[in-house]
């Protein structure tokens, strides 16, 4: 792999970049999702880095996650409806403090359901009213009074194959008396249809090998928690599945590193293509892409 690849690769750092400093490569499961999903989406956001704006259903997303970080910092006994309810307002506020721009986002949507029916544009009560209904879907599946987690909101990473590091947040991450691993991740959109059921697998698998390689224990139970519809898809992976998944990964990472390497990120039309905010630079849907970024020069190889 050339110094150049591995540049491009390391853009996908989640904030690592240190001037001057050698980087190793590295992979979350979000960018290595976006690349299985369409190598174009995967550099028009890794690479080129074009802004994206948040939809109204992602920053309610971030707020609902927010309440739930913070519901565990309660007393067990503590952990109502009532209470989650009454941390949403503050909990939106803080968010706003550190970045004022996702207020913004509320005056995009006029499809949302939270709209002011007069108006069509969505409000802050009606906002906020949304993310307490989501809130009232997890406390139908389960009961925070008989949790303790053991992380929160917690970064984890392992390098395989002695070069890639691969890195992500685990939502929650429950552990057993008798050392048993549960890996929960919130989904506040309904229980999704097999596309996006594939994307949430993929990403605790991924977080799954990162715990089994650095902790060597194979989480017995992979989560996903659908607020909207108040439903549970539980997954139980194996030490086989894990190391035929590490190969997948380690498939993807090289395919990244030879479209990089020869510039050549094409699309891939699906039905995802619906969601996507970058079909301007498409041409797929009649657009160009920006010109390919000159990478700076790096003294990596591998």
């Amino acid at each position: 792999m050339t110094a150049e690849t591995v540049q491009q690769v390391t853009f996908d750092a989640d904030g690592d970049t240190t001037a001057g400093v050698p980087r190793q490569a590295t992979l979350s499961p979000s960018r290595a999702a976006d690349f299985k999903t369409c190598p174009l989406l995967y550099r028009l956001r890794s690479i080129d880095r074009l802004p994206e704006r948040p939809t109204v259903e992602q920053v309610r997303g971030t707020l609902v996650h927010a309440v739930l970080e913070r519901l565990f910092d309660l007393p067990a006994a503590q952990r109502t409806p009532e209470a989650a309810g009454a941390l949403v307002a503050p909990q939106w506020q803080r968010l706003l403090a550190q970045d004022p721009a996702i207020g913004e986002v509320l005056a995009a949507a006029p499809d949302d359901q939270s709209a002011d029916q007069s108006t069509g544009r969505p409000d802050l009560d009606g906002f906020l009213a949304v993310a307490r209904e989501l809130l009232a879907g997890y406390f139908t599946v389960e009961d925070p009074r008989r949790l303790e987690p053991a992380e929160r909101e917690s970064l984890v990473h392992a390098t395989v194959d002695g070069q890639l590091l691969i890195r992500g947040y685990i939502d929650r991450l429950d552990v057993s008396p008798d050392g048993d691993l549960r890996v929960v991740d919130y989904k506040t959109g309904g229980a999704p249809r097999e596309a996006f059921e594939s994307r949430a697998l993929f990403q605790l698998k991924f977080y799954a090998l990162v715990l089994w390689r650095t902790r060597k224990v194979v989480p017995r139970v992979l989560r996903l928690l659908y607020l909207k519809d108040a439903e549970v898809c539980d997954y139980t992976p194996d030490a086989d599945e894990l190391l035929r998944f590490e190969r997948t990964v380690l498939a993807l990472w090289r395919a990244i590193c030879q479209a990089t390497d020869s510039r050549d990120f094409r699309p891939k039309p699906s039905r995802l293509c619906d969601w996507c905010s970058y079909q301007a630079y498409c041409p797929a849907y009649g657009g160009t892409p920006p010109s390919f970024p000159t990478p700076s020069n790096d003294p990596v190889s591998c």
